[in-house]
């Protein structure tokens, strides 16, 4: 079956998004439509798993709850059902939904990565955030590789872009993470 031909035909539940996942189909579920996922080249994988490693290090250091590497699918909303994969998420000791299972996380994260890839309009990048955001996430990280900024967005605040000699930091959803924005770029 085509891409075209999964994408036109009906609209899509959680179920649906992961038999297609085990049919070796990559899409993310936005309000009940397949928004396929293009795989990133090697500069979005190397900055994100930078980024993710070190906030990792402190989360598991600190137990503070669980990290989850990149699509992993998080079930937001139902009916019609949303399912995101961001390249990195967080969700707090408190908030998890007990043990972790084989199927989609049944919870919003408190944090999130986005990194952008090359094939990601502006407006793409900035649909996602305004997604997370309205679902609940505290805290979304949006990251541009080649440009080597970093943006942090939170409900309510204007965006804060960070640049190579800036520093990163969790807010208060990760008090004790700091991170100087050039580790990411090494």
């Amino acid at each position: 079956m085509s891409a075209a031909t999964l994408t036109a035909s009906k609209v899509f539940t959680a179920r649906d998004l992961e038999g297609l996942s085990a049919q070796g189909y990559h899409y993310e579920l936005i309000q009940g439509e397949l928004h396929e996922m293009i795989p990133p080249g090697g500069m979005h994988g190397s900055s994100t798993i930078r980024l993710s490693f070190y906030a990792t290090r402190i989360v598991i250091d600190q137990d503070l709850g669980e990290t989850f590497a990149a699509e992993t699918g998080f079930l937001i909303r139902r009916n019609p059902d949303t399912v995101l994969a961001p390249d990195f998420a967080f969700i707090l000791k408190e908030r998890l939904p007990g043990a972790i299972t084989k199927g989609y996380v049944p919870v919003v994260p408190d944090i999130v990565l986005e990194t952008r890839s090359p094939n990601d309009t502006k407006r793409e990048v900035a649909e996602k955030v305004e997604r997370w955001l309205e679902a609940g996430v505290r805290l979304v990280w949006e990251l541009d590789p080649e440009a080597q900024v970093l943006t942090v967005h939170q409900r309510g605040l204007s965006p804060i872009t960070l640049g190579i000699d800036d520093t990163l930091d969790g807010a208060d959803i990760l008090p004790a993470f700091t991170l100087p924005i050039a580790k990411i770029f090494r």
